[in-house]
Formats: C-alpha cells, sequence, structure tokens
C-alpha cells in the first residue's frame, strides 16, 4: 500500500500517557504502577527490550513523583535510545546487585501497587520478598481500560492497520481455495498481510467446512472442497497497532440453508454495530448482536462472545459481552464479531473493527460483508 510513514510518538506523547497512567492509579486507589516488558511498557515508553530474560526490568509510576525505568546495566544504552527514554529517569543495576533493592527504593512502604501482566511471578515474589508490607493486583483488574481509549493518532494507526487487512482479503478472494490445503491459504494470507505492511501476522484462521465450526481452527491440512463454506479471520501488528477482521467465503454456489445462515449472521454483525454508541454497555453491543441469531433459532450455536478491544495487541479490554457494564467511550476500539458454528458441517462470522465516535460508531474495515463466492 502506497503512503507516507506514520509520523512516530514522540517523548511529550509518552510522557502524557505516564502521566494519565499514574493519575488513573490514583484516582483507582493505588501507589503506583509496575509495568514489566510487555505491551504496557511499549505503550507508555516506547521502550521493547530487544530479549526478555531474567533480569528485572520495570518501569515504576507513581503521581506526583518521575517515572523511573529500572533496567539491567547491560541493556541500558538500548533503552537510552527509547522513544519515552526523555520522558523518564533511568535507574539501571548490574549483575550482583539485588535489582529488587533498587526497584524497592521507588516504591511506597506498604502501598498497593498495579503490576502489568507480563510481569513474571519471579519478579513479583522479589519485590514481596523485600518489601512484605506491599500488594499488589493485575492491571487486567485495576486498570482495565488504560489503553482503552485511543487518541487521533493511534486511530488512524488502527485504520490503516484495517485497510491493509481489507487489502489482503481482496487479493485473497481472487485465488483458487478448491483442491488447496487450509495451511496453503493461511500462508498467503499470512504473506500478504506483510506485503501490505504488517511487521507481525498473530493469527490466519482457515477454516474450511466443518472445520468452519471451530472458532479457533487457524489452519489445517484439510483440502477445501467445492461446496465449503470457509471462515477467514487474520491479523496482526501494522505500525504498532493491530488489525483483525473475519469474512466468510463459499467455494462455488451456496445452498438456501447456507445463505440464509450467512445472511443472518450478517444481519446480526450489523445490529451489534448499529447499538454501538457513546454511553451505551458494552454487553449491550453483545445482546444486540446475539437477539438477532437467537431469534433466528440459532442462539445455541453462538457460542462466544461478540468482540475484544484492539491496540497493540490485536486481543484487550474492553470486551463485549453479557455482564461487562463498562461504558462505551469515544476512542474505544473493538471488533463486533458474531457467528453461527454447526458442528460437523460448517460456520459462518462475520468482523470489522468498530471506533467509538462522538455520536455512534464507525468502521474500521469496508469489505463487502455480502457472500463471496471464490473458485
Amino acid at each position: 500500500m502506497s503512503g507516507s510513514p506514520p509520523a512516530p510518538f514522540t517523548a511529550d506523547d509518552y510522557r502524557a500517557r505516564m502521566e494519565r497512567a499514574a493519575r488513573s492509579a490514583a484516582d483507582a486507589g493505588l501507589a503506583g504502577l509496575l509495568v514489566a516488558p510487555g505491551p504496557d511498557l511499549v505503550w507508555l515508553t516506547g521502550y521493547a527490550p530487544t530479549a526478555v530474560t531474567e533480569r528485572l526490568t520495570l518501569l515504576v509510576l507513581a503521581q506526583g513523583r518521575d517515572p523511573v525505568l529500572v533496567v539491567p546495566a547491560l541493556e541500558a544504552p538500548d533503552a537510552r535510545q527509547a522513544a519515552g527514554a526523555p520522558a523518564l529517569a533511568l535507574r539501571d543495576w548490574r549483575d550482583g546487585a539485588d535489582p529488587y533493592a533498587v526497584a524497592g527504593d521507588l516504591l511506597a512502604p506498604g502501598g498497593r501497587f498495579g503490576v502489568s501482566d507480563n510481569a513474571w511471578a519471579m519478579h513479583l515474589l522479589g519485590l514481596q520478598k523485600t518489601l512484605p508490607d506491599t500488594s499488589y493486583a493485575s492491571l487486567t483488574d485495576a486498570l482495565p481500560m488504560l489503553r482503552a481509549v485511543k487518541d487521533a493518532a493511534e486511530l488512524e494507526l488502527l485504520a490503516a492497520a484495517g485497510a491493509a487487512a481489507d487489502a489482503a482479503f481482496e487479493e485473497i478472494r481472487k485465488a483458487p481455495f478448491a483442491g488447496r490445503r487450509e495451511s496453503d491459504v493461511g500462508r498467503d494470507l499470512a504473506d500478504l498481510l506483510r506485503r501490505f505492511g504488517h511487521s507481525q501476522v498473530d493469527f490466519t484462521i482457515v477454516g474450511s467446512g466443518p472445520n468452519g465450526a471451530d472458532p479457533h481452527h487457524e489452519v489445517g491440512d484439510r483440502v477445501i472442497r467445492p461446496g465449503d463454506m470457509v471462515v477467514l479471520d487474520f491479523g496482526g501488528l501494522k505500525d504498532g497497532y493491530g488489525s483483525d477482521t473475519t469474512r466468510t467465503v463459499h467455494v462455488g454456489e451456496p445452498t438456501d440453508e447456507e445463505r440464509a445462515v450467512h445472511d443472518i449472521v450478517r444481519a446480526a454483525q450489523e445490529a451489534g454495530f448499529r447499538a454501538v454508541r457513546p454511553g451505551v454497555a458494552c454487553q449491550e453491543v453483545d445482546r444486540a448482536a446475539r437477539a438477532v441469531i437467537e431469534d433466528a433459532g440459532y442462539g445455541a450455536y453462538f457460542i462466544h462472545r461478540t468482540g475484544h478491544g484492539i491496540g497493540v495487541t490485536t486481543h484487550e479490554p474492553p470486551y463485549m459481552i453479557e455482564g461487562e457494564e463498562q461504558l462505551l467511550v469515544p476512542g474505544m476500539c473493538f471488533s463486533v464479531e458474531p457467528g453461527i458454528y454447526l458442528p460437523g458441517r460448517f460456520g459462518v462470522r462475520i468482523e470489522d473493527i468498530v471506533t467509538v465516535t462522538g455520536d455512534g460508531g464507525r468502521r474500521l474495515n469496508d469489505t463487502t460483508r455480502e457472500m463471496v463466492i471464490v473458485e
């Protein structure tokens, strides 16, 4: 795909994110946040260690205090090159020193801290041993919406990733399916994602015939046959932000039943999308999509949530599922992907990434949701 590369995030962008995170932690009653290598650290600082080892790397955030990144001395030169490095202080430690004492000096005694889900158990236990009066909560529980609301630059990156995934679908639908293995089509999808700018391919689900009734089948050695319904679900990261889309194609002309099931899923996906607007609870998106499938008599065959958030990872909060009362906010991005799965026969799923706007929702995937016939 053509176009100039996106402008990189600046130290000021990362400074604002760290300040927001520290403020959110304080509002949640936490003494601060402890962020290990992983998506949260990349989002907050732009730093991704070239190799994650047993050596402690930890970002310490607390409202009213400068951010500090604790790193092994041998990795400090790389950390200083991160885009967000000018917005934080670096504290390194050498082999033979106690890294938990170094990090512990930065923690308020007796405080309760949010810990990123990627933290290693050995590191958390090391901190607990050093500071036995501290306590910890996972960020998924304590601050599940930390990365959920995207700014304008993030939305542009997600839209570009969605457009790249759409371009991959437009190409794959031209390719022959009959007589090829699912793994062949999956490999082509991965190659297309990379051709259109993805640096990382997270999944290429190709579920043909009865395999389409398994939502997470991915790819296998089954040879695709004329008359098969084929679920194509694929995505990854482009310029650090995720794509994820699903379309269900048919090899040759479908039966009346296959068309009817596809039409039901398409109507359910449209209903879920139409439910998106600020102030609506996440569960209402699930309810809207699910009601269409249940009313058509296929409720028992819609066996997963309607959607999940997306950003610097392809699966993250918020989740469109019954019981999730989190209200939608402009800038949130998530999938809307209902499906019907008939065991031993076929499956249908249609998925778009949607972002919440000021008065509704906007799709970040624009390929046709009608039945696509392939050869």
